[in-house]
C-alpha cells in the first residue's frame, strides 16, 4: 500500500483545466495589502557613561517604523531633541518589536510623519 502511494506521488499528472488542456502551475502570492506596513518597536537606550555622568538616565520609547533600522534612527532623532544625546555618544540597551495583544480590536494611534 505504501509503495503505491510513493509511486502515485511521483507520477501524478500536471494540472489541467476542465477541457483537459495542460495548464501551468502557479504559486499563490500573498496579497501585499495584507502585510503590515508599519510595525511598533520598543527601544531602550541611554547616553554613554562618562566620568562626569557614570550612570546616565535610561530612556524607553515606543515608536512606529517600517523596520528595525528606521526605528533605531527615529530613537536617536528624538534623543537629540530631548536631551542632546547623539548616536555616537550613546548606546542601545534593547530593541524589541511589539505585537498586538488583540489584533481584531480597534485602537487609535497618532503617527507623526
Amino acid at each position: 500500500l505504501k509503495a503505491r502511494e510513493i509511486v502515485a506521488r511521483h507520477f501524478t499528472r500536471p494540472p489541467a483545466d476542465n477541457k483537459g488542456n495542460m495548464v501551468k502551475a502557479t504559486k499563490f502570492a500573498a496579497d501585499p495589502s495584507l502585510q503590515a506596513k508599519m510595525h511598533q518597536y520598543q527601544i531602550v537606550g541611554r547616553a554613554a557613561p562618562t566620568p562626569k555622568n557614570p550612570v546616565p538616565k535610561i530612556y524607553r520609547m515606543r515608536l512606529f517604523a517600517k523596520n528595525k533600522v528606521l526605528a533605531k534612527s527615529r530613537f536617536w532623532y528624538f534623543m537629540k531633541k530631548l536631551n542632546k544625546a547623539k548616536k555616537s555618544g550613546g548606546e542601545l540597551l534593547a530593541v524589541n518589536e511589539l505585537f498586538d495583544r488583540a489584533p481584531t480590536k480597534v485602537k487609535n494611534y497618532g503617527i507623526w510623519l
